[in-house]
Order: C-alpha cells, then sequence, then structure tokens
C-alpha cells in the first residue's frame, strides 16, 4: 500500500485541514479479452465512487488506487469496446488482484476458452502475486480462471449458480457454494453470477471502512445480498448428466406427492446410493435437497404468477399447511412471501 497526502475535511471557505497521511490500497483488475463489460464497469464504478465519498465527506479510510492491466496493450470486451491496459507482466505487486468474468455462458466455449494461452498466462500472473501476498478476488465466470490457476484448491468458494455442475467436476479440491454470493475464505474472495461483480468490490471497500461501504452502496441503489438461491433456476444447471436429468423430470411430476428415495431409485433403475452419488458429485446436493430446490421453484413461480393462496400454493408442491412453505421459502431464499411476490 501506498501513502498520499489528501485533505481530511473542508474547515471553510478557504481554510483546509493539515493534510493527513491516507494509506491507498492498489487494487489491479486483471482483464482479458473478451471480458464481461458490465462487470469490467460495475467494479471501476465501485471504487471510483468510493474514492468519491471518501474524498467529499472526510471519511478517514483507505483510498483505492486502480489500475486495469492485462496481458496485451489493448484488450476487447464482449461487446467490441477497446480498452487499453498496463501491461500486468510490468505492473507492481498489487494489494488485491481482482478478475471479472470472461462472458462464456456455456460449458462448451468456456472449457475452450479455459484452454487458451491467455488464461494460462493470466493464470501464471495470478499465482506470482498471490505468492508475494496479493489478495485474489473474482465473480462470475473469472471464478474459474482463479480454480485453474489452482488457486482455490482447499479454499471455500462460490460461481455463477448455472456452471456450478461444470465447476464441481473440474475442480473437485474446491469447497464450492453456490447459493452464496460472497465467500471469503483466507486471501481469496469469490463471487457469483454477473451482478455480484458489484457486491464483489463493496466487500472489498468494506474491509478498508463498513461505513464507506455503506454510503457507496447507498449511492449505487444497491442492497446487501447474501444468497443466489433466489435466482436458480433449476432446469438451467449446465450438467449433462443422464441420471440427474431422469431424477428432475421424474421429481417435477411428483412434486405434490412428496419425496421418496426409494421410489425414485426404482423409478430409475438404479440404486439410492448410486442416485444420492451422483447428485452429490454433480450438483453438490442431495436428491431431497434438489426436491425441495424444485420445490421452491414451483412455489416461487406460482406466487408470482397466480393469485393463488400460500395454502393453496403449499398444497401444490407437497406441503400440508402454508406456516411449512412459508419457513422453507424463508430459510432458502432470505425473504418471506410478500417479499417474493413484490420483488422476485
Amino acid at each position: 500500500m501506498r501513502k498520499v497526502g489528501m485533505p481530511r475535511r473542508l474547515l471553510g471557505i478557504g481554510k483546509f485541514a493539515k493534510f493527513d497521511i491516507i494509506i491507498a490500497m492498489r487494487v489491479h483488475i486483471l482483464a482479458l479479452n473478451g471480458v464481461f463489460d458490465t462487470g469490467l464497469a460495475a467494479a471501476l464504478d465501485a471504487f471510483g465512487t468510493a474514492n468519491a465519498l471518501a474524498e467529499m465527506t472526510g471519511l478517514s479510510s483507505l483510498r483505492f488506487q486502480i489500475k486495469v492491466v492485462g496481458l496485451r496493450k489493448i484488450i476487447t470486451t464482449t461487446h467490441g469496446l477497446s480498452v487499453p491496459v498496463t501491461a500486468a507482466a510490468r505492473a507492481q505487486t498489487p494489494d488485491v488482484v481482482l478478475m471479472p468474468a470472461i462472458n462464456h455462458l456455456k460449458p462448451e466455449p468456456l472449457v475452450q476458452a479455459l484452454a487458451s494461452d491467455e488464461v494460462r498466462e493470466a493464470g501464471a500472473i495470478l499465482r506470482k502475486w498471490s505468492g508475494r501476498g496479493a489478495m485474489t478476488a473474482a465473480a462470475c465466470v473469472g471464478t474459474f480462471v482463479l480454480a485453474e490457476a489452482a488457486l482455490l484448491d482447499g479454499e471455500e468458494a462460490t460461481t455463477t449458480w448455472w456452471l456450478a455442475p461444470l465447476f464441481r467436476q473440474r475442480y473437485p479440491r474446491v469447497r464450492l457454494d453456490e447459493s452464496r454470493i460472497i465467500v471469503q475464505s483466507n486471501a481469496v474472495v469469490t463471487a457469483g453470477a454477473a451482478l455480484s461483480h458489484l457486491d464483489l468490490a463493496l466487500t472489498l471497500i468494506r474491509r478498508a471502512s463498513p461505513d464507506l461501504a455503506s454510503l457507496t452502496a447507498k449511492y449505487l441503489v444497491t442492497d446487501v445480498r447474501t444468497s443466489q438461491a433466489a435466482y436458480t433456476v433449476a432446469d438451467h444447471l449446465a450438467h449433462g448428466d443422464p441420471l440427474v436429468q431422469q431424477f428432475e423430470r421424474w421429481a417435477r411430476q411428483r412434486l405434490a406427492e412428496g419425496f421418496s428415495l426409494d421410489h425414485a431409485a426404482a423409478a430409475l433403475a438404479t440404486s439410492k446410493r448410486t442416485l444420492a452419488r451422483r447428485m452429490q458429485s454433480v450438483l453438490g446436493k442431495t436428491p431431497l435437497a434438489y426436491f425441495q430446490d424444485l420445490r421452491t421453484e414451483r412455489a416461487v413461480h406460482l406466487l408470482k404468477t397466480s393469485h393463488a393462496s400460500v395454502d393453496q400454493i403449499a398444497a401444490e408442491v407437497g406441503y400440508a399447511e402454508g406456516v411449512t412453505l412459508r419457513a422453507l421459502l424463508r430459510r432458502r431464499l432470505g425473504c418471506g412471501v410478500r417479499e417474493i411476490r413484490r420483488n422476485l
């Protein structure tokens, strides 16, 4: 971190307090070709807003010295914008390096991108900086780049929810919890899908000053979010496992009947142990937990698209009472029926 002189606050027209020594946190944003435009911009805007607010309000917080770095002189974003960058190979080791997403929504092109020379070079730089004490952070598909560099091995992490099965398959040494938006594990911070780039930047700002992070969030009109569960669409999870697909089809037809692992295994002509093991390896869930996900998804859909009562919806997804459904939604989504009908 470097020290810079900045005025503490205005004392009146023409009068300034003596310069205090403010410490700046060096944050490098490592952008690759095809970087997700919104992710890059969200990080830059969050740190820029935090710096402006700290100066405007006189908060005695760390400032953020932001530098966009890359492997070439210019990188091209997903939407074709050219962004000049500082060469990462010549950049000083930062305090934090943030890896925004490369914009691949489907597994096949993402796997191809992860095998590219650019991702391998980025991984080498990330490992070098991490070995010198830099905190590493990534959001959305950027978490795959960290995992490719083995920087998430043995750590807890999250990732974009629909690619979680691919992540779990490729990186079994990572303790993945894709239900969370932010996961902090030792010197690594990971964030979930798309707009969680903003959550990630605010998390890093919060390390410098909780007050500044709160103020920045208010200026950016964003709330503190902790879970991706409310946004997950079960049948959009990117996996190609036939047994899991068969279980999903079987489960969707029986949401109102309740769950039986014995009946599920018999219907799919497999053993309970095989079904449970496959569900865990692909989705990181038990068959019952995934069945509950499908119930939650269906209940949320009905709450948003119908005027049915909570008791009626509860019956459609296999619960005898509405109070049980309310408790499930609150536990899994962190919000109640009114919030779902109003916001989700």
